[in-house]
């Protein structure tokens, strides 16, 4: 019966998610009320431990809302500058030699480098693709599934973060573990589920006739990310910037194959002579200035080991008396990167100069776009929290009864056992489709797959593990998340193609998540867990 009620809230939020085609926000809200009463009534729940623990998930989401929030505030800033139209004319010039370079070029490159620093490719790439000769079904499905094999690492690693800030508090003191050490983890899925993702764009594109011909700018791609992502997970302070670093790494790498294959990086002879006059008018600096100075002051923030320590470790600038337990939240609110999308913004003023117009107008859209992808991003965070501290007494400070994630841990051990590795990818899979993003998947299941990778046994190193292969898993429900996919298809007036692609995409990550699950089986075994 406790399995039942523990899941009730997850099928609610299926059925208004499919059957009654409600918003990720609006089913967040159902399911959040679900859980809360179910939690109240069945779980010996206080009202106070639900509050609290509501109150606690929101703020745990800021490393993603708020980060969501300044990110469509600087899209709609670079909108009504006329900086984003320069960009576009910029990128239509890009690689038109080769579609298949361009693919990796934009949509893993381009894309994944964006997705990092905040901005949004569902949002950014479908008018351009359109632009650029590509149908709407094509310019719809390319952004969303672009960057999936980097979404651990989109907005300056917000999901990892998450993980790490989560499964130190599951392990508790003593057995924190490191973004480091959860970073060489998670690196190892990205070689394998990146290329494989370059081959599904192609297939897209033109199915085996694009895969033959771009199979080698494809290997080329995962193999880049492969080595940069080596790399920067190596280091505390660069584990956050391996989106950023392998975006660049991707574009850089793409036009030297191109140079080195004899074709042109730029063709400008396929803009108009209206974006021509556009193209003199508005420099290209300027115009990639907010991106500029956020990507610089990022590296500046994250490079020098001092500086990233003091701000990560030191000035955490917790917030206390929230949590059921007590425990503080720690907001590192000098390092997160909302901060400093807000800060490129305000330092880019004086060189792009917007009018009152212009601002008012930024803000008017941004109030516009903001409010329902924020929530949806902070809802599923407090549902998580919810069904951690379901069954807390805060005057015993202990379970009176088994929480939800216990109920669920318990009861997939018992089902799964041994082939728990191989299952929980397509339990990240589910989660990513219901919040439509994989920081929120960590945050509402990662909790339960430690704790089900526990009573099974596997040490810190197997918990790792299946958790990754969760995130991938939830990383992967990107090009089939309804709000993502609507996302696309509205920036190019295009509302009702996105349920064309789900059709090809729903297929594909199904094949993705079984080769993410595969890989994780090989892990545990390789690791000897």
């Amino acid at each position: 019966m406790s399995l039942f009620l523990t899941l009730l809230p997850i099928i609610i939020i299926l059925v208004m998610l499919i059957i009654f085609k409600k918003s990720a926000d609006i089913s967040g809200i159902a399911g959040l009320i679900a859980i809360s009463i179910i939690a109240f009534l069945f779980f010996q729940t206080s009202a106070e431990v639900i509050f609290r623990s509501t109150a606690a998930g929101l703020i745990r989401s800021f490393s993603v809302s708020l980060i969501v929030a300044t990110s469509l505030l600087q899209m709609a800033y670079l909108e009504k500058t006329g900086a984003l139209r320069r960009i576009i004319i910029f990128i239509k010039t890009v690689s038109s030699e080769s579609r298949a370079v361009q693919i990796m070029m934009l949509n893993i490159g381009f894309g994944t480098l964006m997705v990092a620093v905040g901005a949004t490719p569902v949002s950014l790439l479908p008018p351009i693709l359109l632009a650029m000769g590509y149908s709407s079904v094509v310019a719809i499905a390319l952004p969303a599934i672009g960057y999936d094999a980097l979404c651990t690492y989109a907005l300056l690693g917000a999901p990892i973060v998450v993980f790490v800030d989560i499964a130190n508090s599951f392990l508790g003191k003593g057995n924190e573990i490191s973004l480091h050490q959860a970073g060489m983890v998670f690196y190892m899925f990205l070689p394998v589920v990146s290329t494989l993702i370059g081959f599904c764009m192609l297939w897209i594109v033109g199915r085996w006739k694009a895969v033959r011909e771009g199979w080698l700018p494809c290997l080329i791609t995962g193999a880049t990310i492969a080595v940069v992502a080596s790399f920067t997970n190596r280091y505390d302070n660069l584990v956050v910037l391996t989106g950023v670093i392998c975006g660049i790494a991707v574009i850089i790498v793409m036009a030297f194959y191109l140079k080195f294959t004899g074709r042109k990086v730029f063709d400008r002879s396929r803009i108009s002579l209206d974006d021509l006059a556009y193209e003199k008018s508005y420099p290209l600096w300027k115009a990639l200035l907010p991106w500029t100075m956020l990507v610089v002051l990022i590296l500046c923030l994250n490079l020098p080991k001092d500086v990233f320590n003091t701000l990560y470790r030191t000035l955490k600038f917790p917030i206390m008396g929230v949590t059921a337990n007590g425990a503080p939240l720690d907001t590192r609110v000098l390092w997160q990167a909302y901060t400093w999308i807000l800060v490129s913004i305000i330092l880019s003023i004086p060189f792009l100069k917007p009018s009152k117009t212009q601002l008012k107008e930024t803000l008017s859209v941004w109030l516009k776009r903001a409010p329902r992808p924020v929530f949806s991003a902070a809802v599923f965070f407090a549902i998580g929290e919810v069904m951690n501290m379901s069954g807390f007494d805060m005057t015993t400070k202990t379970f009176a009864v088994p929480s939800m994630v216990k109920v669920l841990a318990d009861n997939s051990a018992a089902a799964f056992q041994s082939a728990y590795g191989a299952v929980v990818p397509f339990i990240g899979l589910f989660g990513g489709f219901i919040t439509g993003s994989e920081a929120s998947t960590i945050a509402m299941l990662a909790k339960y797959t430690m704790s089900t990778a526990k009573t099974l046994g596997l040490p810190i190193t197997g918990l790792i593990i299946v958790t990754a292969a969760l995130a991938f898993g939830g990383g992967l429900a990107s090009v089939i998340s309804p709000a993502k996919l609507q996302n696309a298809a509205a920036s190019i007036d295009k509302i009702g193609e996105e349920n064309k692609v789900i059709r090809t995409a729903f297929v594909m990550s199904l094949i993705l998540t079984a080769v993410t699950a595969v890989f994780a089986v090989v892990l545990l075994a390789w690791k000897g867990v």
